[in-house]
């Protein structure tokens, strides 16, 4: 087999081929007989038909087309084996002169992976922010636990106040029309943790109970639902029910039904020690990323706009599966934050995501850092975890998705080398 490379920009080659006339021949034969043997030709067996009935029934085209397909993969290997190119996608056929008896022709492009030069990525030292707890964040913890144990009790002597829990109708207009799902009955709200459209739980404070009033508000300008973006809205309201929350006393007693503390004293230290933790794996991961941006900003490379695309495409569906998960979809985000914003952004993304990996595949190569069969099965066992499967029915599962399977031996190689960044640079924590 003859080959003639030749280089073009984006980190193109064009690739010449010819293949021996013998062995196109060889192919296509082969090709014939596996046609034949799915296709019914009257007076032939299933694969029995010679060569010149199959081309008679079908033709020359279908069968060369066949030919092809399972002799482009051979040939294609040999070529890259032999040039020693890094392919970073399937290669793409441009033509080819197939006539039997003689040399079969192929034009073909192959898309390379850039060159990465890095600079410094040893021996280096990075300054970092250092994380501060913050000073009420032992009150903040204590009170989140007495507020998962406090109890409610229904108060009738007095008006609304903004810790209060409020049962309430209501029912939303928005120029003069109802708003889809904008009602309900006997709705509880917590009025100091409302997750509703701003300034709405603020006018159900200093309310008596039976009581009936309107509240009106405006909707958000990134409202989801695009009819009603930055659209005026009243709610006819009417309280069923005030309660108030009882915290449970911080003491001894308190604490040992809570968790396996004696004394007020020990659940503090229990809290400090979590805080303290957490403090380091902050730090650990802005070390980590400080380490790792100053790397790849020292990176040199030219990064073809193809490889872009592709990576913005994944990104788009990454996207979208997040969007449904959240109970919303791609028209309802192009809606609120506009088609070309979103793809600004998610192309931005996928320039960093891919210079990331060529980054970290460069370190890998030249410290000889691969994933062996215990990271992967580690990282199988995480993803097991995760989604409560034994990890050899998730193992099987996978098998069927090649994608996930390259995706986290690559993840596997992230961390691989991000431990080795880190292993092998200073951090100055400020």
């Amino acid at each position: 087999m003859n080959t003639t490379i030749e280089k073009q920009p984006e980190n193109i080659v064009k690739v010449d081929i010819e293949v021996p006339a013998k062995d196109a021949v060889e192919y296509y034969n082969n090709a014939a007989k596996r046609i034949a043997q799915h296709i019914n030709i009257p007076g032939f067996r299933k694969g029995k038909a010679p060569r010149n009935i199959v081309e008679q029934n079908i033709g020359e085209e279908r069968i060369k087309h066949e030919a092809l397909e399972n002799a482009l993969p051979k040939i294609f290997s040999e070529v890259i084996k032999e040039n020693n190119f890094d392919v970073v996608t399937q290669p793409y056929v441009e033509s080819y002169d197939y006539k039997i008896g003689e040399d079969l022709k192929i034009t073909a492009k192959l898309e390379l992976r850039p060159e990465v030069t890095l600079g410094q990525y040893k021996d280096l030292t990075v300054d970092v922010d250092a994380y501060k707890i913050p000073e009420d964040a032992m009150q903040k913890s204590i009170d989140g636990l007495l507020n998962q144990h406090a109890t409610t009790v229904v108060v009738t002597d007095r008006k609304t106040v903004s810790s209060d829990i409020v049962v309430f109708d209501f029912d939303g207009y928005s120029n003069g029309e109802k708003i889809e799902h904008g009602d309900a009955k006997n709705y509880t709200l917590d009025l100091a943790n409302s997750s509703f459209i701003p300034g709405f739980a603020e006018q159900l404070v200093d309310r008596t109970l039976g009581e009936d009033f309107e509240i009106n508000v405006k909707f958000p300008d990134e409202y989801h639902e695009k009819k009603l973006a930055g659209q005026p809205a009243t709610f006819k309201c009417r309280i069923n029910e005030i309660k108030t929350k009882v915290l449970p006393e911080l003491n001894d007693e308190f604490v040992q039904k809570v968790g396996p503390f004696k004394t007020v004293d020990e659940l503090k230290a229990d809290v400090q020690k979590y805080l303290d933790t957490q403090k380091a794996d902050i730090d650990r991961m802005n070390s980590e990323k400080a380490i790792f941006e100053k790397v790849t900003s020292d990176a040199k490379v030219e990064i073809q706009q193809s490889m872009i695309d592709r990576e913005t495409d994944e990104l788009v569906e990454e996207y979208k599966q997040k969007l449904m998960s959240q109970g919303f979809t791609w028209d309802q985000a192009v809606q609120a934050q506009g088609y070309d914003n979103i793809m600004k952004q998610l192309k931005e993304d996928a320039a960093v995501r891919v210079k990331n990996s060529l980054v970290i595949d460069k370190i890998a190569k030249e410290e000889n850092i691969t994933v062996s069969q215990g990271d992967f099965t580690s990282k199988l066992a995480e993803l097991s975890q995760m989604y409560q499967i034994d990890p050899v029915t998730m193992a099987k599962q996978l098998s069927q998705t090649p994608g996930v399977l390259n995706a986290l031996s690559q993840q596997a190689l992230n961390e691989k080398v991000t431990k080795f960044l880190s292993e092998n640079n200073k951090v100055n924590l400020k």
